[in-house]
């Protein structure tokens, strides 16, 4: 089964061929276009800017996708189901991906299988690490499910009970600002780049608390040790999140800093520091809580934020010490952004529900449940 995937949801433009077998999942093309130096001065997406670029770039991205898939006949190619993410996510943008998938649809007359886009997030799992390579989805599914999802992006936080491929619950999600959002405005707030994701987790890496009190000085030693900020929710008996008590905390802290601080090194690497290990807190303790109290067998993280080594390497610290007999799967690298290939991998458990072009629509709010 060939399937091509269009992903839009945001600010990547995203096209994958997949060729998928029982055994095996044969990734022929996944090409993805940023946005990111567009949108960086702004410090996030700007949804129409966003629209146009993927106007502009869906095209050439498509016949990149094919080039490297070695498909030449364009106008009757062998791909036997389009697969488009229908939602979450920016309206404008799922517009244009799902558009230009009916547009194929209707040349090539073959049917589109809708997804979801958090679903997909978390079935990149299933994506193997090399070429050829299927990963996971081979196992016994009573030695998988039930599982606890943890999906970590910029606009979404939630956790998920996955009972087959398919059966979800939402089990929390953020009340306000999704972690990935929070990482995009503290960082705003310090000067750094965007996205704030990797701006803050690189400034927080460069920290070594030991030599920083064996060869600083008094005061940067106060400093560093002064830099504390909330864990928001994270004793709550829900599984839910907030992080724009996180975000204000880091404004005020920062705002009472005078200039000389604002703009030291130690300052802003210590701020970034406590503010992904915040988070990190946060996310671990709700997902443990989570696995434990619905006695699963195996946890599972996706979305962009996930790439966060510090997250990676802690949870699976914590994993180890607490609940040793569960499955720890965590997408590779490059699946935890947004790609196509995981899309096209969601619409292979969905083939039963391809529709006819016609019947596609965007729905920016979709549900995991």
């Amino acid at each position: 089964m060939i399937i091509l995937a269009i992903e839009t949801s945001c600010d990547d433009t995203c096209v994958s061929i997949l060729n998928i077998k029982k055994q095996k999942i044969e990734i022929l093309s996944n090409i993805v276009s940023s946005q990111a130096e567009i949108h960086k001065k702004y410090g996030g997406v700007y949804p129409t800017m966003a629209k146009r670029e993927h106007q502009k770039n869906l095209l050439p991205v498509l016949k990149k996708a094919f080039k490297k898939a070695g498909i030449k006949n364009f106008i009757k190619p062998k791909i036997d189901f389009i697969a488009v993410t229908i939602g979450p996510g920016l309206e404008p943008c799922l517009w244009t991906g799902v558009n230009f998938a009916k547009a194929l649809a209707h040349l090539w007359n073959i049917k589109i299988i809708p997804v979801n886009h958090i679903e997909a997030h978390i079935l990149a799992n299933f994506v193997g690490e090399t070429r050829n390579n299927a990963k996971h989805y081979t196992k016994p599914r009573e030695k998988l499910f039930p599982a606890v999802c943890l999906v970590v992006s910029g606009g979404h936080t939630q956790l998920i009970l996955m009972r087959d491929f398919g059966k979800y619950k939402i089990l929390g999600e953020t009340r306000d600002d999704a972690a990935g959002e929070c990482f995009d405005k503290t960082a705003r707030i310090l000067g750094l780049g965007y996205p704030g994701g990797p701006a803050i987790a690189a400034e927080a890496a460069k920290i070594n608390p030991v030599k920083s009190f064996a060869s600083s000085k008094r005061k940067s030693e106060i400093l560093f040790n002064r830099v504390k900020l909330p864990r928001p929710m994270i004793y709550s008996k829900d599984y839910d999140f907030s992080f724009s008590g996180l975000k204000t905390a880091v404004l005020y802290n920062f705002k009472k800093q005078n200039s000389k601080v604002k703009k030291s090194k130690i300052y802003i690497q210590a701020m970034c520091r406590e503010i992904q290990q915040s988070v990190i807190d946060v996310l671990i303790k709700k997902t443990i809580k989570s696995a434990k109290d619905y006695k699963v067998k195996t946890i599972i993280l996706g979305g962009g934020v996930t790439a966060n080594q510090e997250l990676r390497k802690q949870f699976e610290e914590k994993i180890k010490k607490e609940l040793s007999n569960i499955q720890y799967l965590k997408p590779n690298i490059q699946f935890c952004t947004d790609n196509a290939a995981m899309i096209a991998i969601t619409a292979y458990f969905h083939k039963k529900e391809a529709k006819d072009w016609k019947n596609i629509k965007v729905n920016a709010n979709l549900r995991t449940n």
